[in-house]
This record gives structure tokens, sequence and C-alpha cells, in this order.
């Protein structure tokens, strides 16, 4: 009999429900926790469920004490440690390769651009300027990441590498945001990856406001002229050009924006609609499915529960705040030379949000004049927005990697 009670008191104590009561576990009911919550905004609230509900869910697989799903220590100090990697790693750390390679943002790329239309672009070249003005809330988080994490705690990552990871939520491109912090400071990978993500889908709650703020209501009332059509022959050569362009320009841009064209390039060429079909679904699908799970995981309670993570929401909000601002000002700047004047809501579609931002400038637009419709106007900005923040994480990537 007590052979038999030894045999339940061992097993009991390996359980997980045990090692809650072990040395920091308790931090991971905390983190239990706050999956449950992402989950219930996914499913309920609706906020990006397509990535919210596999980030909360490998968060939680995360901390299930015991599971074994996912080692930080395989991956500390931003390398991969190849040879502990082959004895007892879980699934979840042969899944997060594909984020600290590189390999899963660069695929849902492909995956946006063969989703995207860049014609409005080129029919309005002047949108890509918006685009640009729109990265503005880049590199104002940037600057003050670089100054709060001055006296902020940190595990040894260079406070640039910090900055230039939160800066990039500015962008409101997830895979992008998550490209940038993987390489340069991974540790803060789950905390930057909600930050990004819960921004996005908080876009018509964010964006209108400041669209207000900063614009009179004689400006939302602009119409704009209908764009000129844009030729198979411009949609083919488009990706081909900027691929070059920028791949020499920045060239640890290349990656992200030769996957991004090359993705378009099945779209428009016409020939390859089997692959173009495969790339915006089944592919895409499939990453998006790995990418939130691995970023989840990155989410435990060690690394989630600091200081930091607070600094890096508030942040990521003044991020975002400052990207749609940039693309309003600049737009307003641009209509003191144009005489054709341009609505300046659109220049809040330059934040990388597709196409939910081009969506918010035609709400506002719309409430003013019911007969003004900004949309298309809006998408040039918006996947405008989709170069600028890759070239951004181009620049930061060659410059602190």
């Amino acid at each position: 009999m007590e052979a038999i009670w030894e045999t339940i008191s061992e097993f009991l104590s390996g359980t997980g429900f045990a090692r809650f009561f072990e040395g920091d576990n308790w931090k991971c009911l905390i983190m239990i926790a706050i999956a449950c919550v992402l989950l219930y905004l996914a499913i309920v609230k609706k906020f990006e469920p397509l990535l919210l509900v596999p980030i909360a869910f490998g968060m939680l697989l995360t901390n299930l004490p015991g599971a074994g799903m996912f080692h930080e220590e395989l991956f500390a100090g931003g390398h991969v440690h190849w040879s502990e990697l082959k004895d007892g790693a879980g699934l979840l750390d042969y899944l997060y390769l594909g984020v600290k390679l590189g390999i899963y943002p660069c695929l849902i790329f492909m995956g946006v651009g063969a989703m995207t239309d860049f014609g409005p672009l080129i029919a309005n070249p002047k949108s890509l300027i918006l685009g640009a003005a729109a990265q503005l809330g880049i590199y104002i988080a940037f600057a003050l990441s670089i100054l709060a994490f001055s006296v902020i705690p940190t595990d040894g990552t260079l406070k640039q590498n910090i900055a230039a990871s939160i800066g990039i939520i500015g962008g409101a491109d997830g895979p992008t945001a998550i490209l940038v912090t993987s390489q340069l400071a991974p540790s803060y990978l789950g905390p930057i990856a909600v930050a990004a993500y819960s921004y996005m889908a908080l876009v018509p709650v964010i964006q209108p406001p400041i669209m207000k703020m900063l614009t009179t209501k004689k400006e939302r009332q602009i119409v704009m002229a209908q764009l000129r059509p844009v030729s198979q022959t411009e949609k083919i050569l488009f990706p081909i050009v900027v691929t070059i362009f920028v791949a020499l320009l920045v060239p640890s841009a290349a990656p992200l924006v030769g996957c991004l064209m090359l993705g378009n390039l099945f779209k428009e060429s016409g020939v390859t609609e089997r692959l173009s079909k495969t790339v915006q679904n089944e592919l895409c699908n499939i990453v998006t499915i790995f990418l939130g799970v691995c970023v989840g995981a990155t989410a435990t309670g060690t690394t989630f529960l600091q200081l930091s993570t607070i600094v890096i929401i508030a942040l990521g909000i003044i991020a975002f705040m400052g990207g749609t601002a940039g693309g309003v000002l600049l737009a307003k700047f641009m209509n003191l030379f144009l005489k054709k004047k341009i609505n300046p809501l659109i220049g809040s579609a330059g934040v990388s949000a597709v196409p939910m931002a081009a969506r918010v400038s035609q709400v506002v637009g719309q409430k003013e004049n019911p007969k003004n419709f900004l949309l298309m106007h809006a998408m040039g900005p918006n996947v405008a927005g989709v170069i600028g923040s890759a070239i951004a994480a181009g620049v930061f990537l060659s410059l602190f990697r």
C-alpha cells in the first residue's frame, strides 16, 4: 500500500499543477490568464483573430509548466544554440526556427503581395510620398525608446536594438515588426508582437480622432478626381523595378521587398494563376499559423512580466499615432503647392494596415461629404506604407544587426 501511495505522490508532484508552486512558476498563471484575455478579444471582439488566436494559444502552450514546448535558453543571446537544439527540444523550438531565421515574415509578405493591387499607387505616384511620411511614427518611437531604455534595466540587449524593434510598430506591419525584433531583440518579441497586432486591430478607434484633430472640415470635404486607368504592362513592370531599386538602395530590405513583389508579380503577370492562388491562400494560411504560435511562445512569464512590457505598449501607441499624423500633415503641406488638392485624410492610410487604414479614410471622409469616395485614393499610400515599413526595417537591420 505504501508503494502505491509513493507512486501516486510521485505522479502528482510531476504534474504541471504541482509545478505552479515551484520557483517563479506563479508567473505562468498570470500569463495563462493574459492568453485567455487575448483569446477572448480575438474570438468574441474579433481583434485581428487570424493572428491573435495563434499568438494567444502559443502563449498558453509555452506557459504550461512541464509541457516543455519552448525553451528560451536554446535561443539565448540572440543566437540559435544548434548543439543543444538536437537534444530535448520541444515542438515550438523547431517551429521557432522559421521566425529566428526570418523565413515566416518573408513568406507572409509574399502572400500580401499576391493580394495587393498597386494600381492606385502607380496611378498617383504622389501617394508614395504620403506612405513614406507615415513612417514618421517609426522614427519618433525609436528616439523615445532610446531615451526610455537608457534608464530601464534590460537583459543585456542593446538599447538601440530594442528601440528599432519598438519603432517598427509605427509601421502597423506585424510581419516586419516580428522580423526586426527576432533579429535585433528576440527576448522582446512577445510584447512587441502583441502590441503591434493589438494596435492594428484598433485602427478604426485610434486613427479617426487624430485625423479630425489635424484637419479642418473643409479639408475633409475635398473631392479628389477619379484615378487614371493603369495598364497591365505598368503593373507587371512595377514589382520588377521596385525590387531592383530597393534592393540596391537598401540591401537589407531585399528579402521582405523581394518576396512582396514576387507575390505581386504572380498576381499581375497573368501566367501564374495557380501560384498566385497558392501563395494567397494555402501558403499564407499555413505560415500565419506557425508564425503566430511561435511568436506567442516567446511570451513567457519571465520575459513578459516586466516594466519594459508596459513601456513597449505605451511607446507602441505613440509610434502608431505618429505614423497617422505624419501622413496627414504631409498631405496638408503638399496642398500648399498643388493645384489639384489632396484630401489629407488619405495620408493617414500610409500606415501599412492594408486595407483597414484605407477604409478608415473612406469612412471618415464620407461622414463629411457623402458623395466623396476616397477608398481607391487611400489605397495608394496604404500599399506604399507596406514598402516604406519594409525599407525602414532594412535600414535598422543594416545599422544594428
